[in-house]
């Protein structure tokens, strides 16, 4: 692929340095442990980053499913099996929540709005098809996440990997697949459009 059919534009990072105070809108949903790290990574990129640290499943829901206007949303989670991991609780409020211990790819379906936003998971094992195809249908433009496993490390370099291509003037597409080409670690990322 050329350079100019990979750039969906100039540099996004122009605006910034022209004077606007960001390029796009990131919603973080956090519930990893890097929430803050990838917060401030992303700003360097001229990003507005909006946290939502998620304690709970309602918390989780509620991130979710107010629908979203920023451009991207990434989910900074672990994963497994092609489900987000939900962190525990006591017994007394793990009975009030409406997941237990993961979130399914038919869980999300059945609350999440996504409204055209490029969805990024950051989760172990939750680039399959399942979780995926339940992402895009809940209104996602595009989607991208790990099949399988990678080093604790990788997730983090992925997300400023990929955000730097899209600062660059990149498409989500043309990102993905420089992403996917950097190594073997990177290769395992899936995109669904």
């Amino acid at each position: 692929m050329g350079e100019d059919s990979e750039r969906s534009g100039r540099r996004r990072s122009e605006a910034v340095l022209a004077g606007a105070t960001h390029w796009a809108t990131v919603d973080l949903i956090d519930l990893g442990a890097d929430g803050a790290d990838i917060r401030s990574a992303l700003e360097q990129f001229g990003l507005r980053v909006n946290r939502f640290p998620i304690g709970q499943a309602r918390h989780l829901v509620t991130a979710l499913s107010e629908g979203h206007r920023a451009e991207f949303v990434v989910l900074d989670c672990h994963g497994v099996d092609g489900a987000v991991l939900i962190p525990g609780l006591s017994p007394e409020i793990e009975r009030q929540q409406p997941f237990h211990g993961v979130l399914t790819a038919d869980d999300l379906r059945g609350f999440a709005r996504f409204e055209g936003a490029t969805v990024i998971s950051t989760g172990c094992g939750t680039g399959g098809s399942g979780l995926g195809d339940a992402v895009l249908a809940c209104g996602a433009a595009d989607y991208l996440a790990p099949t399988g496993y990678p080093e604790g490390h990788a997730a983090f370099f992925a997300l400023s990997y990929l955000f730097y291509e899209l600062a660059e003037g990149r498409s989500v597409a043309a990102a993905a697949e420089h992403l996917r080409g950097h190594d073997a670690e990177l290769s395992m990322w899936r995109y669904f459009h």
